[in-house]
């Protein structure tokens, strides 16, 4: 098993309710959402792997069935904000990274 190490990417006030943001963490984007109507933070690669843009965490957030999802702004491909699985497409895949939000701090773990 891997070990994960944290790394302070933003405040909470950095990412909007029900949005995202990026932050450059360990020489890679990671897209950061805050599901604010569920109460739950996700973090993913920025980087769509269907045409290789910095893109995801522009993307729009919601709900395919129970499984919390983004939806790349360019090309409309979602992913699994749990998995990374893409949900319209077995052929892309995308990171996820654990999410500790502590004392108004937002940590990601790599």
């Amino acid at each position: 098993m891997n070990k994960v190490t944290w790394h302070m990417a933003c405040y909470v006030d950095d990412i909007p309710e029900d949005g995202g943001g990026c932050a450059f963490i360990g020489g890679k984007q990671i897209a950061i959402y805050n599901f604010a109507r569920r109460g739950e933070w996700y973090a993913t690669d920025n980087q769509c792997p269907h045409r290789q843009q910095m893109a995801l965490s522009r993307g729009m957030i919601g709900s395919h069935g129970e499984e919390p999802k983004v939806a790349c702004p360019f090309h409309k491909k979602t992913f699994s904000l749990q998995t990374g699985q893409c949900l319209n497409d077995d052929e892309y895949r995308i990171n996820t990274f654990p999410v500790m939000v502590k004392e108004n701090r937002v940590y990601i773990g790599l």
